[in-house]
């Protein structure tokens, strides 16, 4: 693949939880399990890298052979881990139902202690930086997020994906308050229905979506399954069907579909502290091409097993192919 200017793809830091997934598919006949590197905050680095950004990844893994397996991943990808914390590495174990969607039991820890400085200086000198899941309502590591993102807010857009796990999130009420809280920190606010529906259960996602915008993103993405994905910058709502593919499963989806996003305003230099209001005022058409981009990337990774975010060249295949071979429900 050709090498990207750093004007076109600029340099991201993506903050949080690196993870093993243990896959099982309980439904299948025999014995059907496999084990891989995850956890949404490292997918979206994944994700990013292999669309060409300059990727670096603060997280936590342990010296351990799962630790190995994660640092070995994201050297083969390209994305430079600053690695904080003391704990063995974290394990999810995912169920795929007959329709491919996961249902996790995770044990976790989360801590970036004696990578504070190497992080600071990383963040500081990006143009985005993206934080996410367990690491923005885990304590103690959860705070030391939030520091790094009011740090970068100088220079850099701030991106966000809460993608709840109940499981270790534990109190809703409490765990609305810390989403919150990095909702108004960040630009793109990116969540799924399930993660809506879960801490707000007496209002609809469309009405959380616009109830975030006014704590201060410019942009909310909402993606719904087999629903489609919608996409506002409060002027302006677009929304989808999603694409017709064989879904293999859904693990890491939510996070090819983030890290497109990311890539897409990046490359229409759309990222960076500077942008920030010219994000508030993209057009519905501009919106629509976002969103199109994004729902590709999460498509692709659909169609294969496990968190595979797409690369730059099968999403440029994707967009080439004439229309009748891109079809949407």
């Amino acid at each position: 693949m050709p090498t990207a200017s750093p004007d076109a793809y600029p340099r991201v830091t993506v903050i949080g939880e690196s993870l093993v997934d243990v896959i099982t598919h309980p439904h299948k006949t025999g014995t059907s399990t496999a084990i891989r590197p995850g956890g949404s905050p490292l997918n979206v680095a994944i994700g990013c890298a292999r669309l060409g950004m300059t990727t670096s990844l603060i997280t936590h893994y342990g010296q351990d052979q799962y630790g190995g397996m994660i640092e070995k991943h994201l050297t083969a990808n390209g994305v430079a881990a600053l690695v904080g914390g003391h704990s063995p590495t974290s394990v999810a174990t995912a169920n795929i139902d007959h329709a491919g969607a996961a249902r996790y039991s995770i044990a976790i820890t989360w801590d970036l202690n004696g990578t504070s400085l190497p992080a600071l200086s990383a963040v500081e000198s990006s143009r985005h930086v993206h934080a996410g899941s367990i690491a923005t309502v885990l304590p103690p590591g959860r705070d030391t997020v939030y520091t790094l993102l009011q740090a970068a807010r100088g220079r850099a857009t701030i991106s966000y994906d809460p993608n709840c796990r109940p499981a270790i999130s534990g109190d809703v009420h409490s765990t609305r308050r810390d989403i919150e809280r990095f909702v108004a920190a960040s630009d793109i606010v990116k969540a799924s229905n399930e993660d809506l529906e879960w801490l707000y259960p007496d209002r609809t996602p469309d009405q959380t979506a616009h109830a975030w915008l006014k704590l201060g993103p410019a942009i909310v993405a909402v993606t719904r399954g087999e629903g489609g994905p919608v996409i506002t910058n409060g002027r302006t709502m677009v929304q989808m069907p999603a694409r017709e593919i064989e879904v293999a499963d859904t693990v890491g989806a939510g996070d090819s579909f983030m890290a497109a996003l990311i890539s897409w305003l990046g490359t229409r230099n759309l990222l960076g502290a500077g942008a920030r209001e010219k994000l508030k005022d993209l057009s519905p058409q501009a919106l629509q091409n976002l969103l199109d981009y994004a729902n590709g990337a999460a498509s692709i990774n659909c169609s294969r097993p496990g968190a595979d975010p797409p690369w730059a060249r099968e999403l440029s295949d994707l967009f080439a192919a004439p229309a009748d071979f891109r079809s949407v429900h």
